[in-house]
Formats: C-alpha cells, sequence, structure tokens
C-alpha cells in the first residue's frame, strides 16, 4: 500500500480480509479505460481532428490524447476512479480507504495539470459520462475541435 494511503489510514493491515481474498484482489490488473478511450477516438476521427497522439509517455500524468502541434492535452477519466461529482461515489465497503484513494487520484490529477501548464500544455478533462451517448460524444469532440482552434490562433 503506497505511503499516502498508510498515513491516511494509519494501518497497511486491512482487518477482516482473508489471505485468499487479498491474493485475488493482488493479482487483478488495471486494463484502463480502453472503451472510453476508442469511443473518443472514433468520435475525433470522423470529426477529421488528426494529429494526436496516445497515452504521451513524455508528460506528467500520460494524456489520453496528446495533440503536440496545438500543444493540448485531453483526459478521459472514469467516474469512479477520479470522484465524478455526478455519478461517482465511495464503496461502502472500506469506505474509509476508497475515500482516501479516490482523493488522492484526485490531487494527482491536479498536480499533473499544473505540470503541464507549467510546460505551455492546455490541458482538458472530460469524464466518463460524457461519452456515454452520440450527443454527448458530439458536444464533447466539438469542444475538443474549439480547444484545437483556440490553440491555433494564438500560435
Amino acid at each position: 500500500m503506497e505511503r499516502y494511503l498508510k498515513n491516511v489510514l494509519g494501518s497497511s493491515k486491512f482487518d477482516g480480509v482473508c489471505a485468499k481474498r487479498s491474493r485475488t484482489m493482488a493479482s487483478i490488473k488495471g486494463k484502463g479505460n480502453k472503451t472510453t478511450e476508442l469511443k473518443l477516438r472514433m468520435g475525433l476521427v470522423r470529426a477529421g481532428l488528426r494529429g494526436f497522439r496516445l497515452h504521451a509517455a513524455h508528460l506528467p500524468g500520460k494524456p489520453d490524447f496528446f495533440f503536440e502541434n496545438a500543444k493540448l492535452a485531453i483526459f478521459v477519466d472514469g467516474c469512479f476512479w477520479h470522484g465524478c461529482p455526478m455519478c461517482g461515489h465511495v464503496p461502502k465497503t472500506r469506505s474509509k480507504f476508497w475515500a482516501a484513494k479516490l482523493l488522492r487520484n484526485r490531487e494527482r490529477d491536479e498536480r499533473n495539470a499544473g505540470k503541464l501548464g507549467q510546460l505551455g500544455i492546455r490541458v482538458l478533462r472530460y469524464w466518463e459520462h460524457d461519452l456515454k451517448n452520440q450527443s454527448a460524444l458530439k458536444s464533447t469532440v466539438l469542444g475538443i475541435s474549439r480547444g484545437l482552434k483556440i490553440r491555433r490562433r494564438k500560435q
């Protein structure tokens, strides 16, 4: 468990978790938010917005999409993992742990956005629910398109 969570929770152990359950949970690997990213990627391609890189590893936070020429980073945040005020929630089981974990995720997002800003990179964040249906996806792609145009006019 990370030092931050240890500080918040005070203990490095979860009380009441059997060894089998602990092994099971430790073996689960994250798969990312591929379905939401794929939806947005297809929306960008259909709108003719090209020139982006996926998961720019050389940038803080590894933006999901990065338009290098426009210096525009786009993140698609999962509603649960990033604590969406509209549809995110803290699980009732081990709620103290989850509240700390989700808070840490939001703090990390803010830190990375600040670092990107220092590099002259504008950040746009979208929630997973912003891509749920076609009209929401169109609205999101339009916002990105506007962000690209604003950036190009400034250059």
